[in-house]
């Protein structure tokens, strides 16, 4: 199990992983913006590295921050690691290449589904949740 990240090392990965120039079966798809984990991204090659996850599930919220009009699957959202999804993600590595990705297992009425996102330094935001969403 792992410690929730602190904000600065979460910028840390995230600037880590934007200066990886290489090319990489990982992002054979952009995962700018929320993805169902792609069939042709093999499991063996992420590693969880890290957890955003600061709390037990049930006291996490599921209001979502979007300050800009943004919503879920917009690849401008802001990573707000207090508010939804960001606050049940675990902080994956690929194990070629280092490019860092958030990952959380949605759970549907019927089935569960892995989503991933690249981590993007430019969008994390280090906003506190006050018990009001912004949607």
């Amino acid at each position: 199990m792992f410690t929730p990240l602190a904000m600065p090392r979460l910028l840390e990965l995230a600037q880590r992983s934007a200066a990886v120039t290489e090319p990489c079966t990982c992002i054979s798809k952009s995962l700018a913006g929320w993805e169902g984990l792609p069939v042709s991204l093999k499991e063996s090659q992420l590693q969880q590295v890290a957890s955003l996850v600061a709390a037990e599930e049930e006291d996490l919220t599921l209001d979502e921050y979007h300050p800009n009009g943004t919503h879920y699957w917009s690849v401008e959202a802001p990573i707000a690691p207090q508010f939804f999804p960001y606050n049940r993600c675990g902080v994956w590595a690929c194990t070629l290449c280092s490019r860092h990705f958030l990952r959380y297992a949605e759970a549907g009425a019927y089935h569960i589904e892995q989503r991933i996102r690249s981590l993007d330094p430019m969008l994390i935001v280090d906003v506190p949740f006050t018990g009001i969403g912004r949607s």
